[in-house]
């Protein structure tokens, strides 16, 4: 088994400095307020810390925010920093009501928004530290595959692309399996994970003995299921007594007070985009595409909505007229493209009247993006999970978008395949605050360009 000798202390250290950052802003208010000498406020103040403290590291249980694996992308991890700060920050306030502490009390408000840039900026600076000695071949672990299907061709080039997630791969002869040799590679190499196909046909026997022999050696062997063509979105496990059972899983936006929540947030963010941005920014926008081309200002679509239902899908044109439009998706340097359009495009500003689709209800401001209908025809068929993104209505921007799975690049089946993936995650894990996370890098995005946007 590869040896691991930093990741405890590293966890370590990391907790110990957010309860260091939260302690000193709030005993920086405290001291500046009142006299070092006087004890009784000071004691009032540290029991006050002490609390706060306890309660961060209690909340962190639950938010799992020291829980990272290396594959964690930082939307995932945003919104664990999120529920943590947010959760902290609301505790915080009703606790500076209660006591009675002037600091507290006068001071809650700025507390509160230095302790969430303050520690959302470190966080997010130590994610992107070990995302970069990965990427570099630091703290890497050494895995393998022992099977071969569409799944581990889709995570093979997920960790091939990601030299972030800091895995190194090994590879090893399936042809001819032999479990002696397994193991001296294992030795040889360091090897810390295996990862093996949940539908292998690897003999009965020879999986048994490779399972044994990983155990007596302390290397860990991870099943992949074969998530694109079986259930694995479609059950749950759970238990009657000690005896398992897969159920069939109920989808958090099929809960009727999640999917009202959902849908007033998108209302009051349209209204608010279209009144505070739209209002402005749309006269503009027309005035440049009319002046730049011939043609109407938007572009209307059909596209597949809502549990397949069709509707009209509105765009800001940004392609010169042409009878191509439902019949041929974009290609890098397509020329159709108008030069605003190409600005549109790299910024998505295009998708900016997609507000009105919102207030209309044939879409969300967050969920799986819409594809051409032909797309949908194309891939429905050879993509059993495809059908699970409408589940839930479009969104004008999502999770597979705002993690680079978007455009005409590549090997198109297995780049499709990934984002039907990132689709059924979302689906599957919706929550308010992944809402949030995906908007938040969104407008990240804006603000640098979409380099896979075209």
């Amino acid at each position: 088994m590869q040896k691991l000798r930093y990741s405890r202390y590293f966890k370590t250290a990391v907790i110990l400095l957010d309860i260091a950052v939260v302690a000193a802003v709030l005993l920086f208010f405290y001291l500046r307020k009142n006299p070092v000498l006087d004890l009784v406020n000071q004691e009032k103040n540290l029991i006050s810390v002490f609390l706060l403290v306890v309660f961060w590291l209690l909340l962190s249980s639950k938010t799992q925010i020291y829980y990272v694996p290396r594959n964690t992308t930082y939307t995932t991890y945003l919104q664990k920093v999120f529920a943590q700060i947010f959760i902290f920050s609301a505790v915080f306030l009703l606790f500076s009501r209660i006591l009675e502490n002037d600091v507290l009390k006068e001071e809650r408000s700025i507390i509160v928004a230095i302790l969430f840039f303050l520690l959302l900026f470190l966080k997010s600076l130590i994610f992107f530290f070990l995302k970069y000695i990965r990427s570099k071949g630091l703290n890497v672990r050494n895995i393998m595959f022992l099977s071969q299907d569409s799944s581990v061709d889709v995570l093979k080039a997920i960790i091939s692309e990601r030299k972030d997630y800091g895995y190194k791969i090994f590879d090893y002869q399936l042809d001819k399996i032999d479990v002696d040799e397994l193991k001296e590679f294992w030795i040889k190499n360091g090897i810390h994970t295996i990862f093996i196909s949940s539908q292998n046909h690897l003999p009965s026997n020879l999986e048994t003995k490779i399972f044994e022999e990983a155990e007596a050696h302390k290397v860990k062997i991870s099943l992949i299921p074969n998530s694109i063509q079986n259930e694995f979105f479609s059950y749950n496990l759970s238990y009657i007594q000690s005896q398992p059972i897969l159920l069939p899983i109920k989808f958090p936006l099929e809960s009727y007070t999640n999917s009202v929540l959902k849908r007033i947030f998108d209302i009051i963010f349209s209204v608010l985009v279209l009144a505070g941005v739209g209002i402005w920014l749309f006269p503009i926008l027309a005035l440049l595409i009319k002046s730049d081309s011939k043609g109407p200002v938007f572009f209307i679509q059909k596209r597949y909505g809502f549990h397949d239902r069709v509707f009209n899908c509105f765009k800001f044109r940004t392609m010169y007229v042409n009878g191509d439009s439902a019949t041929k998706t974009t290609a890098k340097n397509d020329r159709r493209i108008t030069k605003i359009g190409k600005i549109l495009r790299k910024t998505s500003l295009d998708e900016m009247p997609q507000f009105f689709n919102v207030l209309l209800g044939d879409m969300s401001v967050v969920g799986p993006r819409p594809h051409m209908i032909l797309v949908d025809n194309l891939y429905k068929p050879k993509i059993r999970r495809y059908a699970l993104r409408s589940l839930v209505k479009p969104g004008i921007t999502g999770l597979a978008q705002v993690n680079g799975l978007r455009g005409d690049k590549g090997n198109m089946d297995l780049e499709m395949k990934r984002r039907v993936l990132a689709d059924s995650f979302y689906v599957k894990n919706w929550s308010f605050m992944l809402d949030l996370v995906i908007i938040f890098k969104t407008l990240v995005l804006l603000v640098e360009g979409d380099k896979n946007a075209h």
